[in-house]
């Protein structure tokens, strides 16, 4: 919950200072150029690492992985307003974000490689919907950071959160866990040409086991739509703002979509859990895209929280499934390589849909490149549908 919230006030301080550096995106293509810099700084450590980290994982002690990588992001974002206010320049700017998201590279397979480790088989699900819930919560302190930014500056909120990841550190290190497998691995060497077959071999697991195929499919229409409205969905609100654009705004849309997901953890939970999964993730798909026409259709506030809320309860159950099915449908020493292969595909279609956006919204226009998107995902629920009546799973059941 803490690192999640570090990164939340991260993505809320890099907003208020790109809001600050364009002049509250005043300029269409300006404002286009700079949130697709960001993004692709967010972007390019996945798509250059994350091929070949998930076996180096695999050898690792997941815990000391995240500590190590949670301590190196303290540093980093408290080294960005000092490169900003020295310079003036976004590009220094997107350097460190560079370094930070290649911690993030190690730190997030071993994130959801350990949870199985630490939690017993048949309590994964409502450990994995916790996770969720906390990356919820996470959500609804960004509002605070919104808050902060608005009122104190970007800059402070950036020092904010090098503590916040430094109370990750000490949490972590509370954590109890026997890294037997993966110790074993390390002691075990390998050549480069032995490492490049485990990354072959992790490949091959996620491409010919169908509920993986599956559980990345809905996973990756919800990170394409969120590239594109990275892109789009935040200067569609920012103009229909008008004088009243600022972080609090943004931060408050993203609190509510907070809100939709916790209902949507509760429900599939309590509820949703004892119906097929293809059912429920081709569901959620559907409510998801209503919510992005209605943010294309509309400039009301009031429409976009509606909005919001329903795009939150769709997406709920694409993160929380696809990730349970990841787990059970690989062995320790695979998970690694699995949740890497996981990272590089969302971050390459979130890099899709952002360009696709940064490309057609100067020349269509916001709503139009929005109501693409929905159609887009509406498109991934309808083969979800199908993969899931293809599917067949041995070992992992149709239900959560």
């Amino acid at each position: 919950l803490i690192s999640i919230s570090g990164e939340r006030l991260t993505l809320a301080a890099l907003y208020g200072l790109l809001l600050q550096h364009t002049g509250s995106f005043a300029q269409r293509g300006q404002s286009s150029l700079v949130l697709w810099m960001l993004g692709m700084a967010q972007l390019l450590p996945v798509l250059m690492f994350s091929p070949f980290a998930g076996a180096w994982v695999d050898r690792r002690n997941l815990k000391r992985v995240m500590v190590v990588s949670d301590t190196l992001r303290a540093l980093l974002v408290v080294l960005v307003p000092a490169c900003y206010l020295a310079t003036h320049s976004v590009w220094p700017v997107n350097l460190l974000v560079f370094l930070l998201f290649t911690c993030n590279v190690v730190f997030l397979p071993a994130k959801s490689a350990i949870t199985p480790e630490i939690v017993p088989p048949d309590q994964l699900l409502l450990a994995n919907a916790l996770l969720a819930g906390a990356g919820v919560a996470g959500t609804v302190v960004a509002v605070v950071g919104g808050w902060v930014v608005d009122h104190w500056g970007w800059a402070p909120a950036l020092y904010i959160n090098g503590v916040t990841y430094l109370v990750s550190v000490v949490s972590l290190l509370l954590i109890r866990y026997r890294p037997v497998a993966h110790a074993a691995a390390q002691e075990q060497r390998v050549s480069a040409r032995g490492y490049l077959h485990e990354v072959a071999e992790g490949w091959r697991l996620v491409r010919s086991t169908p509920a993986l195929v599956l559980a990345l499919t809905a996973l990756g229409a919800v990170w394409a739509g969120g590239g594109v409205a990275h892109v789009t969905a935040t200067q569609h609100i920012a103009r229909a703002a008008g004088a009243l654009a600022g972080t609090e705004r943004m931060m408050a849309l993203m609190a509510v979509v907070g809100v939709g997901s916790a209902l949507g953890i509760w429900w599939l939970n309590a509820r949703g859990r004892h119906y097929p999964r293809h059912a429920v993730l081709a569901v959620g798909l559907v409510l998801a895209a209503s919510g992005l026409a209605c943010f294309a259709v509309s400039t009301r506030f009031a429409v976009f929280a509606a909005a919001a809320l329903l795009i939150g309860l769709g997406a709920a159950p694409a993160f929380v499934l696809p990730e349970t099915m990841l787990q059970q449908g690989t062995g320790t020493r695979q998970r690694g390589r699995v949740f890497s292969a996981r990272d590089f595909l969302m971050r390459l279609l979130l890099l899709g849909g952002q360009t696709m956006a940064g490309i057609a919204t100067p020349l269509i226009g916001t709503r139009s490149t929005l109501l693409l998107a929905a159609g887009f995902i509406v498109v991934a629920a309808l083969g979800a549908l199908w993969l899931g009546r293809r599917a067949s799973a041995p070992g992992t059941p149709a239900t959560a």
